[in-house]
């Protein structure tokens, strides 16, 4: 069981590094870019949207919410421009994502907490 797992969990790992490139790629549609762009983030991110800490419910969200926007940016996404991207993810070494990936949860971050300061000081 745990073998399938860890197996299920480099492929997620994998999947993951294909969709950021696919936000890259100027073939990506842009609809399917910026939900690209969310659902990365979200994997990438150390906040989750219901803590871990909660029981069944704090995994419940990493183990519903990330498999679904996948599954949609897949169908958003055209099968070519995937089987490219997944190509070039299982190219690069794993850590080679790490820092953009970083920087794009930062980032990502930084635009959510700027854009509810302005709605909030909005009259």
């Amino acid at each position: 069981m745990w073998q399938r797992l860890k197996s299920w969990a480099g492929a997620l790992k994998r999947e993951v590094a294909a969709l950021y490139l696919a936000t890259r790629d100027p073939r990506t549609p842009a609809a399917a870019r910026w939900l690209a762009l969310g659902v990365v983030a979200y994997a990438l991110s150390p906040v989750d949207l219901i803590p871990d800490f909660i029981p069944v419910l704090g995994y419940l969200d990493d183990l519903l919410l990330l498999p679904l926007g996948l599954w949609l940016c897949l169908r958003l996404i055209p099968d070519t421009v995937m089987q490219d991207c997944r190509r070039q993810a299982a190219a690069r070494p794993p850590a080679a994502l790490g820092r953009r990936g970083a920087a794009l949860v930062i980032a990502l971050y930084g635009a959510l907490v700027a854009a509810g300061v302005g709605w909030w000081l909005t009259p």
